[in-house]
């Protein structure tokens, strides 16, 4: 489990985010794999997510969202059966741990401390694209938070030097924005996209200031995460989850 060193300074929050070590799951899954929707055992998982649980502090369930790509955003204020559809959780319930699953997409943990409210994000380059990060923000603003007191953290994704893209994607990201060009890199007539730079400037040019980066390679097989695109890479049929969490105590 990796901690953030700014959300780490608060004691009144629990948060980490974790690779896919210490849990109970074999094969590709092997073995924090919290990804309820793989094909997983489902026993597996959900001795997982209890691993994972215990290590927070949290009492009930994990939020989790049935993760979509895009930019719906939930509010929660209490825990529902309910199926929520979409890639941003808010809350400012006390005892309420939100997640989110990734496998090479960015999540990002939110706390403003002044109003004691948390969020989380599933920030893959579909959800980069339509500004999650961004509506998390303008979010946060609708409940009374100030630009000033909202931290940001980006945890572990993959990094530029193993996101190959073709140009469509390119093409698209510049009709977006001319200046994005700055998250293209070409290198031996292929193209690379910077995940964490794109979401990182993403967020500041919403306004926040204080935006912490886990400098960790999903990819890379010696951090210890599932990765997606690592597993195509191997063939493999699917792949496990690694969750990132934060609860208000």
């Amino acid at each position: 489990m990796i901690k953030s060193k700014n959300l780490q300074k608060f004691k009144n929050i629990n948060h980490g985010f974790f690779n896919n070590l210490g849990g109970v799951s074999n094969g590709i899954y092997k073995s924090l794999n919290c990804g309820i929707g793989s094909n997983d055992k489902k026993k597996n998982v959900i001795k997982n997510l209890k691993i994972v649980s215990n290590k927070i502090g949290v009492k009930k369930k994990i939020i989790l969202l049935h993760q979509l790509h895009s930019n719906k955003i939930f509010f929660i204020n209490k825990i529902s059966k309910k199926k929520l559809l979409g890639d941003g959780l808010i809350t400012n319930i006390k005892n309420i741990a939100i997640g989110i699953l990734t496998a090479d997409c960015a999540p990002i943990l939110f706390y403003d401390p002044k109003k004691n409210i948390i969020g989380a994000a599933h920030v893959g380059w579909k959800g980069a694209y339509k500004k999650i990060g961004k509506k998390m923000i303008s979010n946060f603003k609708k409940k009374g938070s100030k630009l000033n007191d909202i931290l940001a953290v980006i945890g572990p994704c993959i990094s530029q030097r193993n996101y190959e893209v073709k140009n469509d994607f390119k093409t698209k990201f510049l009709k977006q924005n001319p200046q994005n060009m700055s998250h293209f890199k070409v290198i031996k007539n292929k193209i690379y996209f910077d995940l964490k730079g794109y979401v990182f400037n993403q967020l500041k040019k919403a306004g926040i200031n204080n935006v912490e980066t886990i400098k960790k390679d999903t990819f890379d097989p010696k951090n210890n995460f599932f990765s997606a695109r690592r597993s195509l890479k191997k063939k493999n049929n699917d792949y496990g989850r690694n969750i990132s969490i934060i609860m208000i105590k």
